[in-house]
């Protein structure tokens, strides 16, 4: 039972209340007091002696004021029963664990929209570990996500109330994957006016979509379909090159990941060339590409003497722990 039942049961017993007192007080011609303790005796059926000499009028309202009454206490002793034992103290004790949960949380993502993508994305998050939260509107994925322990927000992701309950002043990226190509645009619009440095990524269900959903905001935008067609046309001419794509990022039971790291000014790595650096032998990964900080171009199979810079990105192959390894050398 919800705050706003227990709202309107009080209320119906203060009308109740208030009805008897005006009630006693025109009928046996009493004071405010001796109709209060009329009323209340009536309701209660608790026996004591009327104040006044009660009439026809005053015993039939007598009769309505103990059905009301009682109807409204018995109402809400259910309703109370049911809150208790009946789950939903439970639930409102796990939402509010959870909305804790999410205030904790720092660096995380968003996903927006749990749809056929984005239940494939917040797979793939909680394959990594990262800490995110999912805004949903539909109530029945909403129960799915909570009672599968996934941090849920219940709401409309475009609006700044649920964008806020999911911490986006907080947040790392945000990924939209709702439905509609408005509604994400909507959604881009609203999170990079409530966080400028946000990362966002989009889905986008046109092909005329991409260059809206940017100019709204996003970072990058992903079409499903298109990806998808690519996948299969891919799979048709060159099935070798698919398959060893795919067992290079799924060797038997170790599975190989594409990471980004970003070389920070602290870092031992910065001002020494890729030969110095010894990244293989030092992490076991493999180097596939490097960004500099002023250039939107990769760099693909750099040369060893490409000196790495504080700002670079590098992106390599290899495992989770492979990239903790690299992690502590360029963030020390």
């Amino acid at each position: 039972m919800n705050g706003r039942k227990f709202t309107w049961i009080f209320l119906l017993l203060v009308i109740i209340l208030i009805t008897g007192v005006f009630g006693y007080m025109i009928l046996l011609h009493v004071d405010a007091l001796d109709a209060l303790y009329m009323t209340v005796i009536t309701i209660s059926t608790v026996g004591y002696g009327e104040v006044a000499v009660m009439n026809d009028a005053a015993k039939l309202f007598s009769i309505f004021i103990i059905f009301a009454g009682l109807s409204a206490v018995g109402y809400g002793v259910s309703s109370l029963v049911s809150f208790f034992f009946e789950g939903e103290l439970r639930v409102a004790w796990r939402k509010k664990r959870m909305n804790s949960k999410i205030q904790e949380l720092e660096n995380h993502y968003i996903v927006c929209g749990a749809g056929d993508v984005g239940r494939t994305v917040i797979k793939n998050l909680q394959e990594s570990g990262g800490g995110f939260v999912v805004i949903e509107e539909n109530e029945k994925r909403v129960e799915e996500l909570e009672q599968a322990g996934i941090l849920t927000v219940h709401g409309n992701a475009t609006s700044e109330d649920a964008l806020q309950k999911a911490g986006i002043e907080r947040a790392k990226g945000i990924v939209c994957t709702l439905p509609t190509d408005s509604e994400n645009v909507f959604t881009v619009l609203t999170a990079r006016e409530m966080n400028e440095g946000i990362y966002i990524v989009s889905k986008a269900v046109e092909p005329s979509a991409h260059n809206k959903l940017k100019k709204a905001g996003a970072d990058n935008t992903i079409s499903p379909n298109e990806i998808g067609g690519q996948r299969i046309a891919a799979l048709l001419l060159r099935p070798s090159v698919i398959s060893f794509l795919d067992v290079i990022t799924r060797a038997g039971d170790v599975t190989l990941d594409l990471e980004e790291v970003v070389i920070s000014p602290a870092s031992v790595l910065a001002g020494k060339k890729l030969s110095e650096a010894k990244i293989p032998e030092q992490t076991g990964l493999i180097v596939l590409a490097l960004k500099r900080k002023d250039n939107a171009k990769f760099k693909f199979n750099p040369r060893s003497n490409e000196v790495i810079r504080e700002g670079d990105t590098m992106v390599v192959l290899g495992t989770g722990e492979q990239v903790d390894m690299l992690e502590t050398l360029v963030n020390p």
